[in-house]
């Protein structure tokens, strides 16, 4: 395992302030998974400009706000690409401190209007508890998600709405195929749910969905939706936007497709060689960044409110 850096952070990007030591762990496994991680940018020769992956706390309590701050980014993110139905759609992250509670998203509280402050502690039953914004949650979306907790501890967070591209995708019960390098972000790790069984209220139906997503980083609902899950609310939201465009530049080539425009499919190999170097909760991590960043200061930081 990577040696951890620890800086003092007093001041960083888009004022965001923490106070205190905040450890950033390169990789968390091997160094050959860092150095793929590396690669993806050039610093300087001297090799001292490094890229920083997901930061970690020794305070849970600072780490909680940090994930709290992210986890109202992601709605935000998610209104401004039109995700959000009526009251549908859900994130849920994994507490660090009471780590059989979660956070979720209010019910009817618009993702566009997120803010910190808005989040919802719940019990592993799905019940509101003290320490969050004391209001009621989405029952459907606690049933998905619990169980999806329950079976991957290495889960932190879990993200389903009813984005259109992914529901009308879904509808065909059937993977995306590999026809983009972003595409490729999910060789190998998207499973398919072909039983929809209505709106989920019952606990046997976030135990199917929780067994069809198994060890993937994403599912498709057939006729309902998109699921991504990662070890930060950043990859699974990241995860979420990719795959939702995914589906959408599949149904632009099913539509070029039925005009007698053929298709090219990445060879398996390459596809492969492409997720390898792109399946990193790192790097998905850092692929939201800039719309963290752009959140933070649309909002003048009220988001992190």
């Amino acid at each position: 395992m990577s040696s951890t850096v620890t800086e003092t952070i007093t001041t960083p990007l888009q004022g965001l302030q923490i106070q205190g030591q905040q450890d950033y762990a390169p990789m968390v496994t091997s160094g050959q998974e860092d150095a793929v991680f590396q690669s993806v940018t050039r610093g300087d020769r001297a090799g001292t400009l490094k890229l920083r992956g997901i930061p970690t706390y020794t305070d849970l309590y600072a780490k909680r706000k940090w994930m709290k701050e992210h986890m109202a980014a992601a709605f935000r993110f998610f209104g401004k690409q039109g995700y959000g139905e009526g009251a549908a759609g859900h994130i849920s992250m994994r507490d660090p401190v009471l780590k059989d509670h979660f956070w979720i998203n209010p019910f009817a509280k618009h993702f566009s209007a997120m803010k910190a402050s808005d989040l919802v502690l719940v019990d592993s039953d799905g019940y509101v508890c003290e320490g969050g914004n004391q209001t009621v949650v989405n029952e459907a979306g606690f049933i998905i998600h619990s169980e999806i907790h329950k079976a991957r501890p290495d889960v932190i967070a879990a993200a389903h709405t009813h984005g259109v591209h992914g529901k009308t995708w879904s509808a065909f019960g059937k993977p995306i195929e590999m026809i983009t390098q972003d595409a490729c972000n999910f060789h190998g790790k998207l499973s398919i749910y072909d039983d929809h069984g209505g709106v989920a209220l019952a606990q046997e139906e976030g135990q199917a969905i929780s067994k069809a997503l198994g060890n993937n980083m994403a599912c498709i609902l057939q006729n309902h939706g998109l699921l991504t899950v990662g070890t930060t609310v950043d990859e699974a939201a990241f995860l979420f936007y990719s795959l939702d465009k995914a589906c959408e530049s599949q149904l632009l080539a099913e539509a070029a497709a039925a005009n007698g425009v053929s298709k090219v499919i990445i060879p398996d190999r390459v596809a492969a060689y492409t997720a390898e170097a792109m399946q990193n909760p790192h790097n998905f991590y850092m692929e939201f960044q800039p719309e963290f960043d752009l959140i933070v200061e649309e909002s003048n930081g009220r988001v992190l409110e």
